[in-house]
């Protein structure tokens, strides 16, 4: 029988063969302090410094010692506090709909480009409103399509919140999301209508798999719900295919960079690959609004 891992014991997700030479807790090369034999744990370190004269080499600061995630991000008291916003603002804006009806959606939906009997004119991104790619994101109508989406949400993105801190898992939602977006904009019909969170989940799920990889963790379970969800992807009616492949592509593009950026390099490499998805999304909505205008 295999020996069961080793995790350093501030970052859980890190395994390591390093303990603490005198609390012989395991630590991940971030957590590890040279000393005069061996290494310590910041704990052993800060507490010896407490205890000692003034002539004691001084512990690390605390901002060094901080505990960080897998991602760079910080250990928070409420890892899923994120996610929990989220279902909270989406189920908000779905009352909103219940009780404003269609024209509510009408006015926020995506759509590319299409005449609006109620507003009696042409809407729709190509017509600069831009805004749709975004608030479409946080539309539902139909309560099974919210509960299943919110359903995803928490139990997909509780852990990657966890895992890669809040900044870097609200930006990596809103970019898949947006990605969903981008795609439905460039592939789908002008006039036809989508909205939902659903692009956002699927970035949600490729960005599990790429840290389930990272974290050499067993893949089939996450292959099999990735392989389940693009069934009913391209199965079902009325489903927009387009959002879920975008928003899928762009998640899992994002994430890996988040996970296997180097430490020396981490902020560069993380926020680059944020800013390159964010480009490259602006060029399919320009190149997609020239088409529609031109």
């Amino acid at each position: 029988m295999e020996d069961q891992a080793v995790c350093c014991y501030r970052h859980p997700q890190r395994e390591t063969g390093i303990t603490c030479t005198r609390c012989e807790r395991p630590i991940c090369p971030e957590c590890m302090i040279s000393a005069s034999v061996g290494f310590q744990c910041p704990d052993c370190v800060g507490g010896r410094a407490s205890a000692a004269s003034g002539s004691a080499a001084p512990g690390p600061s605390p901002r060094a010692s901080q505990p960080r995630t897998i991602a760079g991000g910080v250990i928070t008291s409420d890892p899923r506090l994120i996610t929990k916003i989220l279902v909270a603002l989406n189920l908000v804006i779905w009352l909103v709909v219940l009780g404003a009806g269609d024209r509510f959606v009408d006015d926020l939906d995506l759509v590319g480009r299409a005449y609006d009997p109620g507003a009696g004119h042409i809407v729709g991104v190509a017509e600069g409103q831009w805004y749709r790619l975004v608030t479409s994101v946080f539309l539902h109508q139909q309560v099974m399509h919210i509960a299943f989406n919110m359903l995803s949400l928490w139990w997909i993105g509780g852990p990657l919140e966890a895992a890669l801190g809040r900044a870097r898992y609200l930006t990596l939602y809103l970019l898949s999301g947006l990605g969903g977006s981008a795609l439905s904009y460039l592939l789908a019909a002008q006039n036809q209508p989508s909205l939902g969170a659903s692009g956002a989940i699927f970035g949600l799920l490729g960005a599990t798999a790429v840290l389930m990889r990272r974290l050499q963790y067993d893949m089939r379970p996450v292959i099999a719900l990735l392989a389940l969800n693009l069934l009913f992807t391209f199965t079902w009616s009325g489903i927009a295919w387009q959002a879920h492949v975008g928003g899928l592509v762009v998640g899992t593009a994002v994430a890996y960079g988040m996970v296997h950026a180097p430490r020396e390099r981490r902020t560069l490499v993380q926020w680059g690959t944020c800013a390159v998805a964010l480009l490259a999304m602006i060029a399919v909505v320009w190149i997609r609004t020239a088409e529609l205008t031109g």
